[in-house]
Protein backbone atom coordinates (compact mmCIF):
# COMPACT_ATOMS: atom_id res chain seq x y z
CA UNK A 1 0.00 0.00 0.00
CA UNK A 2 2.84 2.40 0.91
CA UNK A 3 4.56 1.67 -2.41
CA UNK A 4 1.35 2.29 -4.34
CA UNK A 5 0.73 5.56 -2.48
CA UNK A 6 4.22 6.76 -3.51
CA UNK A 7 3.35 6.55 -7.23
CA UNK A 8 2.98 10.12 -8.66
CA UNK A 9 -0.61 9.58 -9.77
CA UNK A 10 -1.37 13.34 -10.02
CA UNK A 11 1.55 13.90 -12.41
CA UNK A 12 0.60 10.83 -14.45
CA UNK A 13 -3.03 12.00 -14.59
CA UNK A 14 -2.01 15.45 -15.87
CA UNK A 15 0.16 13.79 -18.53
CA UNK A 16 -2.75 11.53 -19.51
CA UNK A 17 -5.02 14.58 -19.65
CA UNK A 18 -2.66 16.34 -22.08
CA UNK A 19 -2.44 13.19 -24.20
CA UNK A 20 -6.23 13.05 -24.31
CA UNK A 21 -6.32 16.58 -25.73
CA UNK A 22 -4.08 15.72 -28.71
CA UNK A 23 -6.13 15.85 -31.90
CA UNK A 24 -6.09 12.54 -33.75
CA UNK A 25 -5.82 12.37 -37.55
CA UNK A 26 -9.21 11.52 -39.06
CA UNK A 27 -7.96 8.17 -40.40
CA UNK A 28 -6.77 7.11 -36.91
CA UNK A 29 -9.92 7.97 -34.97
CA UNK A 30 -12.05 4.96 -35.86
CA UNK A 31 -9.42 2.28 -35.04
CA UNK A 32 -8.42 3.98 -31.74
CA UNK A 33 -12.00 4.49 -30.53
CA UNK A 34 -13.08 1.06 -31.77
CA UNK A 35 -10.36 -0.54 -29.65
CA UNK A 36 -11.59 1.40 -26.61
CA UNK A 37 -15.23 0.47 -27.35
CA UNK A 38 -14.29 -3.22 -27.62
CA UNK A 39 -12.13 -3.16 -24.46
CA UNK A 40 -14.67 -1.47 -22.18
CA UNK A 41 -17.98 -2.46 -23.77
CA UNK A 42 -19.16 1.01 -24.79
CA UNK A 43 -22.64 1.16 -26.35
CA UNK A 44 -22.29 3.79 -29.09
CA UNK A 45 -25.92 3.35 -30.21
CA UNK A 46 -26.84 5.50 -27.17
CA UNK A 47 -24.43 8.31 -28.12
CA UNK A 48 -25.87 11.55 -29.48
CA UNK A 49 -23.21 11.34 -32.23
CA UNK A 50 -22.43 7.76 -33.30
CA UNK A 51 -19.92 8.72 -36.01
CA UNK A 52 -16.47 8.08 -34.47
CA UNK A 53 -14.81 10.53 -36.88
CA UNK A 54 -16.69 13.35 -35.13
CA UNK A 55 -14.59 13.08 -31.94
CA UNK A 56 -11.34 14.99 -32.43
CA UNK A 57 -9.55 13.52 -29.43
CA UNK A 58 -9.95 10.98 -26.63
CA UNK A 59 -11.19 13.63 -24.24
CA UNK A 60 -14.15 14.48 -26.49
CA UNK A 61 -14.91 10.78 -26.89
CA UNK A 62 -14.85 10.18 -23.11
CA UNK A 63 -17.24 13.11 -22.55
CA UNK A 64 -19.67 12.12 -25.30
CA UNK A 65 -23.31 13.06 -24.73
CA UNK A 66 -26.27 10.67 -24.97
CA UNK A 67 -29.38 10.80 -27.10
CA UNK A 68 -32.16 12.55 -25.14
CA UNK A 69 -34.34 9.42 -25.05
CA UNK A 70 -31.48 7.10 -23.99
CA UNK A 71 -31.96 7.75 -20.25
CA UNK A 72 -35.57 8.44 -19.23
CA UNK A 73 -35.72 9.99 -15.75
CA UNK A 74 -37.87 8.06 -13.26
CA UNK A 75 -40.68 10.33 -12.01
CA UNK A 76 -42.09 7.91 -9.41
CA UNK A 77 -39.14 7.94 -6.99
CA UNK A 78 -37.68 10.86 -5.06
CA UNK A 79 -33.99 10.00 -5.64
CA UNK A 80 -32.58 8.73 -8.94
CA UNK A 81 -29.12 7.60 -9.97
CA UNK A 82 -27.03 10.65 -10.95
CA UNK A 83 -24.88 8.57 -13.32
CA UNK A 84 -24.27 5.25 -14.99
CA UNK A 85 -22.19 2.88 -12.88
CA UNK A 86 -22.06 0.06 -10.38
CA UNK A 87 -23.59 0.25 -6.89
CA UNK A 88 -20.76 -0.40 -4.41
CA UNK A 89 -22.62 0.33 -1.20
CA UNK A 90 -25.73 1.96 0.23
CA UNK A 91 -27.71 2.22 3.45
CA UNK A 92 -27.85 4.17 6.70
CA UNK A 93 -24.78 5.98 8.00
CA UNK A 94 -23.85 4.52 11.40
CA UNK A 95 -21.40 5.75 14.05
CA UNK A 96 -20.11 8.56 11.80
CA UNK A 97 -18.60 5.92 9.45
CA UNK A 98 -19.45 5.21 5.80
CA UNK A 99 -18.58 2.05 3.85
CA UNK A 100 -16.61 2.55 0.62
CA UNK A 101 -16.86 -1.18 -0.08
CA UNK A 102 -18.20 -3.93 2.17
CA UNK A 103 -16.25 -4.03 5.43
CA UNK A 104 -13.98 -1.05 4.62
CA UNK A 105 -15.09 2.28 6.08
CA UNK A 106 -14.07 5.93 6.18
CA UNK A 107 -14.86 8.83 8.50
CA UNK A 108 -17.86 10.94 7.53
CA UNK A 109 -16.23 14.12 8.88
CA UNK A 110 -12.90 13.44 7.12
CA UNK A 111 -14.75 12.89 3.86
CA UNK A 112 -17.05 15.95 3.97
CA UNK A 113 -14.82 18.19 6.10
CA UNK A 114 -15.99 20.38 9.00
CA UNK A 115 -19.27 22.24 8.75
CA UNK A 116 -19.09 25.80 7.47
CA UNK A 117 -20.61 28.93 9.00
CA UNK A 118 -22.91 29.09 5.95
CA UNK A 119 -24.26 25.63 6.69
CA UNK A 120 -24.70 26.40 10.38
CA UNK A 121 -26.77 29.47 9.50
CA UNK A 122 -28.68 27.67 6.74
CA UNK A 123 -29.63 24.65 8.85
CA UNK A 124 -31.04 24.45 12.34
CA UNK A 125 -28.62 24.89 15.22
CA UNK A 126 -27.59 21.71 17.04
CA UNK A 127 -25.92 21.38 20.45
CA UNK A 128 -22.08 21.40 20.10
CA UNK A 129 -21.79 18.13 22.01
CA UNK A 130 -23.59 16.16 19.28
CA UNK A 131 -21.62 13.97 16.87
CA UNK A 132 -20.83 15.21 13.37
CA UNK A 133 -23.48 12.84 12.00
CA UNK A 134 -26.14 14.19 14.37
CA UNK A 135 -25.24 17.77 13.41
CA UNK A 136 -26.05 17.03 9.75
CA UNK A 137 -29.54 15.74 10.58
CA UNK A 138 -31.79 18.80 10.73
CA UNK A 139 -35.19 17.24 11.40
CA UNK A 140 -36.24 15.07 14.31
CA UNK A 141 -36.90 11.45 13.35
CA UNK A 142 -34.71 11.60 10.22
CA UNK A 143 -31.69 9.41 9.47
CA UNK A 144 -28.56 9.92 7.36
CA UNK A 145 -28.18 7.71 4.27
CA UNK A 146 -25.41 7.09 1.76
CA UNK A 147 -24.96 5.56 -1.69
CA UNK A 148 -21.70 4.93 -3.58
CA UNK A 149 -21.69 4.58 -7.40
CA UNK A 150 -18.54 3.54 -9.27
CA UNK A 151 -18.20 4.69 -12.90
CA UNK A 152 -16.11 2.32 -15.03
CA UNK A 153 -14.06 3.63 -18.00
CA UNK A 154 -16.73 2.47 -20.46
CA UNK A 155 -19.60 4.24 -18.71
CA UNK A 156 -21.26 7.52 -19.68
CA UNK A 157 -19.11 10.09 -17.84
CA UNK A 158 -21.53 12.96 -17.19
CA UNK A 159 -23.45 13.12 -13.92
CA UNK A 160 -26.78 14.73 -13.16
CA UNK A 161 -28.85 15.99 -10.25
CA UNK A 162 -30.28 13.01 -8.32
CA UNK A 163 -33.25 14.97 -6.96
CA UNK A 164 -34.76 18.45 -6.66
CA UNK A 165 -32.43 20.32 -4.30
CA UNK A 166 -30.49 23.54 -3.71
CA UNK A 167 -26.68 23.61 -3.76
CA UNK A 168 -25.42 26.14 -1.23
CA UNK A 169 -21.75 25.28 -0.88
CA UNK A 170 -18.81 23.70 -2.72
CA UNK A 171 -15.72 22.29 -1.00
CA UNK A 172 -12.76 21.17 -3.10
CA UNK A 173 -10.20 18.80 -1.57
CA UNK A 174 -7.00 18.56 -3.64
CA UNK A 175 -5.45 15.17 -2.96
CA UNK A 176 -4.16 11.92 -4.37
CA UNK A 177 -5.53 10.38 -7.54
CA UNK A 178 -5.39 6.70 -6.68
CA UNK A 179 -7.58 4.20 -8.47
CA UNK A 180 -11.11 3.86 -7.04
CA UNK A 181 -11.60 0.45 -8.60
CA UNK A 182 -13.47 -1.72 -6.04
CA UNK A 183 -10.47 -4.07 -5.85
CA UNK A 184 -8.20 -1.19 -4.77
CA UNK A 185 -10.87 0.27 -2.46
CA UNK A 186 -10.86 -2.99 -0.49
CA UNK A 187 -7.23 -2.64 0.62
CA UNK A 188 -6.78 1.12 1.08
CA UNK A 189 -8.73 2.35 4.12
CA UNK A 190 -10.23 5.84 3.73
CA UNK A 191 -9.31 5.86 0.03
CA UNK A 192 -12.08 8.35 -0.72
CA UNK A 193 -10.70 10.69 1.97
CA UNK A 194 -7.21 10.61 0.38
CA UNK A 195 -8.36 11.29 -3.18
CA UNK A 196 -9.15 14.63 -4.76
CA UNK A 197 -12.87 15.32 -4.57
CA UNK A 198 -15.50 18.02 -4.98
CA UNK A 199 -18.21 18.08 -2.29
CA UNK A 200 -21.47 19.86 -3.11
CA UNK A 201 -23.75 20.39 -0.11
CA UNK A 202 -27.18 21.91 0.25
CA UNK A 203 -30.68 20.83 1.13
CA UNK A 204 -33.74 19.12 -0.29
CA UNK A 205 -37.29 18.85 1.03
CA UNK A 206 -36.20 16.44 3.78
CA UNK A 207 -33.11 18.35 4.98
CA UNK A 208 -29.37 17.93 4.33
CA UNK A 209 -28.25 16.68 0.89
CA UNK A 210 -24.77 16.25 -0.59
CA UNK A 211 -23.20 14.91 -3.77
CA UNK A 212 -19.45 14.28 -3.94
CA UNK A 213 -17.50 13.65 -7.15
CA UNK A 214 -14.36 11.67 -6.25
CA UNK A 215 -11.36 11.86 -8.59
CA UNK A 216 -9.16 8.89 -9.49
CA UNK A 217 -6.11 7.95 -11.55
CA UNK A 218 -6.38 9.68 -14.95
CA UNK A 219 -9.50 11.47 -13.67
CA UNK A 220 -7.94 14.65 -12.31
CA UNK A 221 -10.47 16.67 -14.28
CA UNK A 222 -13.78 17.12 -12.44
CA UNK A 223 -16.05 19.75 -13.94
CA UNK A 224 -19.17 21.28 -12.34
CA UNK A 225 -21.12 23.13 -15.03
CA UNK A 226 -22.35 26.03 -12.89
CA UNK A 227 -18.99 26.50 -11.09
CA UNK A 228 -16.53 28.30 -13.38
CA UNK A 229 -14.09 28.96 -10.52
CA UNK A 230 -13.39 25.27 -9.87
CA UNK A 231 -9.98 24.02 -11.08
CA UNK A 232 -8.95 20.45 -10.23
CA UNK A 233 -5.62 18.55 -10.35
CA UNK A 234 -3.42 21.64 -9.97
CA UNK A 235 0.35 20.92 -9.85
CA UNK A 236 0.75 22.20 -6.26
CA UNK A 237 -1.39 21.65 -3.19
CA UNK A 238 -0.99 21.24 0.58
CA UNK A 239 -1.82 17.81 1.92
CA UNK A 240 -5.05 17.88 3.91
CA UNK A 241 -6.03 21.32 2.61
CA UNK A 242 -9.33 22.30 1.04
CA UNK A 243 -10.97 25.41 -0.33
CA UNK A 244 -14.57 26.52 0.11
CA UNK A 245 -16.94 28.47 -2.08
CA UNK A 246 -20.44 29.58 -1.08
CA UNK A 247 -23.21 29.93 -3.65
CA UNK A 248 -25.27 31.91 -1.13
CA UNK A 249 -24.68 35.65 -1.31
CA UNK A 250 -26.54 38.90 -0.70
CA UNK A 251 -27.85 38.73 -4.26
CA UNK A 252 -28.59 35.01 -4.24
CA UNK A 253 -29.88 33.76 -0.90
CA UNK A 254 -31.25 30.51 -2.35
CA UNK A 255 -28.04 29.03 -3.76
CA UNK A 256 -28.15 27.03 -7.02
CA UNK A 257 -31.51 25.27 -7.61
CA UNK A 258 -31.16 21.89 -9.33
CA UNK A 259 -33.97 19.86 -10.87
CA UNK A 260 -33.97 16.07 -10.85
CA UNK A 261 -32.11 14.82 -13.93
CA UNK A 262 -30.55 18.21 -14.78
CA UNK A 263 -26.95 18.20 -16.06
CA UNK A 264 -24.58 18.80 -13.14
CA UNK A 265 -21.02 17.93 -14.21
CA UNK A 266 -18.63 15.47 -15.82
CA UNK A 267 -15.51 13.37 -15.27
CA UNK A 268 -12.72 12.79 -17.72
CA UNK A 269 -12.74 8.95 -17.90
CA UNK A 270 -14.50 7.32 -14.89
CA UNK A 271 -14.63 7.63 -11.13
CA UNK A 272 -17.06 7.59 -8.19
CA UNK A 273 -20.12 9.52 -7.01
CA UNK A 274 -21.01 9.47 -3.30
CA UNK A 275 -24.43 10.66 -2.10
CA UNK A 276 -24.93 11.45 1.60
CA UNK A 277 -28.33 12.79 2.54
CA UNK A 278 -30.96 13.09 5.24
CA UNK A 279 -34.36 11.44 4.92
CA UNK A 280 -37.18 10.10 7.11
CA UNK A 281 -36.77 6.65 8.64
CA UNK A 282 -39.13 5.06 6.12
CA UNK A 283 -36.85 5.91 3.17
CA UNK A 284 -36.12 2.71 1.21
CA UNK A 285 -33.41 1.99 -1.35
CA UNK A 286 -34.46 -0.03 -4.42
CA UNK A 287 -30.98 -1.45 -5.00
CA UNK A 288 -28.71 -4.47 -4.65
CA UNK A 289 -25.00 -4.16 -3.91
CA UNK A 290 -22.98 -4.82 -7.06
CA UNK A 291 -25.81 -4.14 -9.50
CA UNK A 292 -25.32 -2.04 -12.62
CA UNK A 293 -27.39 1.11 -12.75
CA UNK A 294 -27.98 3.81 -15.32
CA UNK A 295 -28.57 7.51 -14.95
CA UNK A 296 -32.28 8.21 -14.39
CA UNK A 297 -33.13 4.89 -12.73
CA UNK A 298 -34.55 4.81 -9.20
CA UNK A 299 -32.22 4.76 -6.18
CA UNK A 300 -34.89 5.02 -3.52
CA UNK A 301 -38.03 6.71 -2.26
CA UNK A 302 -40.36 7.17 0.69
Amino acid sequence: VALYKSVPTRLLSRAWGRLNQVELPTWLRKPVYSLYIWTFGVNMKEAAVEDLHHYRNLSEFFRRKLKPQARPVCCLHSVISPSDGKILNFGQVKNCEVEQVKGVTYSLESFLGPRTSTEELHFSQTPPGNSFQQQLVTKEGNELYHCVIYLAPGDYHCFHSPTDWRVSHRRHFPGSLMSVNPGVARWIKELFCHNERVVLTGDWKHGFFSLTAVGATNVGSIRIYFDQDLHTNSPCYSKGSYNDFSFISNNNKEGIPMRKGEHLGEFNLGSTIVLIFEAPKDFKFHLKAGQKIRFGEALGSL
